[in-house]
């Protein structure tokens, strides 16, 4: 680690937060591995984001985008400082060989064994830096799987996560959103803080591997568990649950209400407030087991309750009955509902009146705010400043 107050002075940022004095070497690109190293930036870490030059490759994955930058590239790069360099040119790959010196973590996603002939692969930079923790993130790891190409989508077809997904009549169904490349960047970032622990008590770094189809089963929890532990053949259920029921969403008077029921006294509440106490004594629905084998008949009995009044008239009765239920929304309604608890869910990354919105960081420290001082950068933006910082004594 590096004095948080050095680092400051020679970035012109402030370095605060549990990670200050922590520098990250980012030779990572596109969604997993800025995510993690984001992560690492928002908690005082200094992560100078290396490119090729040509740039992330989602700089140039638009549309939408704001003025003329990509929202996908935006959306995982503030508060970094970026530079471009090409391997093969003898001077930037020394650049990048000072840039790892100077660094506690190395954060990569090249294809397994195409950093050997740069000489930063992950044993030969330890070799030279023992105490260098390298986060390596590859599709379907460094063995067989090696030369799989590690994109979201294909991790989840291949995890099976797109067969418990959609409707059960209807075709395999990916998530709106690439959710494996972000639970692989959230596992990395925690392999990180537990290497970076491990090296407080021993000052040694380590190497740490994660992989898009180990992270997508992992994510795949209870539905993982099914199969691994009961042998259990999980298919899809639209927005139904495999082992809840009530537990999805419910059509309304003039709307749609989402009805998460969690054990039998919720479901009796909920009962009790649709004027139709029976259900819960009812041997078909009186325990959860119950309910699952019978959840079509269940969903009829209770769309038919719940038809009588519009979504928001019954939201405050279920809720004031200790029945968890929300609206459906859209992304913005959902900007919106966390605006209007007090979550502050939108942030400007940047200087003020010149900055870029974003969604803020989802951990609040006691010890103080997270910054957002640092917009996205441009490409090759902050070259400048990481050379002179490189010349300057390492102390």
């Amino acid at each position: 680690m590096i004095d948080a107050a050095a680092l400051s002075r020679a970035f012109d940022r402030p370095m605060r937060g549990p990670l200050a004095g922590v520098v990250v070497a980012d030779f990572s690109r596109v969604l997993a591995g800025p995510y993690a190293t984001m992560l690492l930036a928002d908690m005082g870490a200094l992560v100078v984001k290396v490119e090729s030059p040509g740039g992330d490759d989602t700089r140039q994955w638009r549309q939408p985008v704001r003025g003329d930058e990509s929202t996908y590239f935006l959306s995982v790069n503030r508060n970094k400082f970026a530079l471009s360099l090409d391997f093969a040119d003898a001077d930037d790959l020394a650049i990048a060989h000072r840039i790892v010196a100077r660094a506690d973590v190395m954060v990569e996603n090249f294809r397994p064994g195409a950093l050997e002939r740069f000489g930063l692969d992950a044993a030969s930079v330890r070799a030279r830096h023992p105490s260098l923790i390298v986060a390596s993130l590859t599709g379907f790891g460094r063995g067989a799987g090696a030369d799989l190409p590690g994109y979201d989508l294909l991790a989840q077809a291949a995890s099976g996560l797109m067969s418990v997904t959609g409707d059960p009549d209807g075709p395999p169904t990916k998530v709106g959103v690439a959710v494996v490349d972000v639970l692989a960047g959230l596992h990395a970032a925690v392999g990180i803080l537990g290497a970076l622990h491990a090296r407080e008590r021993d000052g040694a770094g380590q190497r740490i591997e994660v992989d898009l189809l180990t992270s997508a089963l992992s994510g795949l929890v209870n539905q993982a568990s099914a199969v691994i532990a009961a042998g259990a053949s999980p298919g899809r259920l639209g927005n139904a649950h495999p082992s809840l029921a009530p537990y999805e969403p419910f059509a309304t008077a003039d709307g749609t209400l989402v009805i998460a029921v969690g054990n039998d006294r919720q479901f009796a509440h909920l009962c009790r407030v649709l004027g139709t106490p029976v259900l819960a004594e009812d041997p078909r629905f009186a325990t959860m087991p119950a309910r699952n084998a019978h959840r079509e008949l269940l969903h009829a009995l209770l769309t038919e309750a719940l038809r009588s009044r519009p979504a928001a008239a019954w939201a405050p009765l279920l809720t004031d009955a200790g029945v968890p239920c929300g609206p459906l929304n859209d992304i913005a309604g959902g900007i919106r509902m966390a605006e209007g608890l007090g979550l502050e869910p939108a942030v400007t990354a940047g200087p003020k009146g010149d900055g870029v919105p974003t969604v803020r960081h989802p951990i609040r420290y006691s010890s103080g705010p997270v910054d957002y001082t640092k917009a996205p950068p441009g490409l090759d933006a902050d070259r400048e400043r990481i050379l002179r910082w490189l010349a300057t004594d390492p102390a």
